[in-house]
């Protein structure tokens, strides 16, 4: 599964968009492997809820709306290695008082580089879903722009 994540990552190096999404039920194993390959590249994933979160907990509600987006930036340029960026733990970027785009902000990320990320839903009929539909956090998007890396588990 590695080997094949690693292959996958290369060859988004020459695409526009280089964001590769892994994608799969919880349990399924998408940590342990993009841990692997942060081993294997000898980087860290940044674990986005806890790094994002640790810059944003000082500021007003306000602040962290408008500052979001650029303290993400800062960080990302912080955890990447060369031309790679790993990112686990994407939820906050869900938050809807952050106001942000999370595909939308990923897919900016990957456009100077290549980025990996756990996508904390699922692959629903050709579309990305988080959270259920009436959940205030629920989003929907299609795949325009990414390369989706599908685990079905690693057992």
């Amino acid at each position: 599964m590695l080997e094949q994540l690693e292959q996958r990552v290369n060859e988004v190096g020459a695409l526009q968009t280089k964001l590769v999404l892994l994608i799969g039920r919880p349990g399924s194993g998408k940590s342990a492997l993009i841990g692997a390959l942060a081993k294997q590249h000898g980087i860290r994933v940044m674990n986005v809820g806890a790094a994002l979160g640790r810059q944003l907990a000082a500021m007003s509600q306000r602040q962290r709306a408008l500052q979001a987006n650029v303290v993400l930036r800062d960080l990302a340029d912080e955890y990447a290695e060369g031309d790679l960026l790993l990112l686990d733990n994407l939820e906050l970027l869900f938050d809807r008082s952050l106001k942000l785009d999370p595909l939308d902000l990923l897919k900016r990320h990957a456009h100077g580089r290549r980025v990996v990320a756990v996508w904390p839903g699922e692959l629903r009929e050709g579309r990305l879903v988080y959270a259920e539909m009436g959940h205030p956090e629920y989003q929907d998007y299609g795949l325009d722009g990414l390369v989706p890396f599908e685990i079905e588990s690693m057992g």
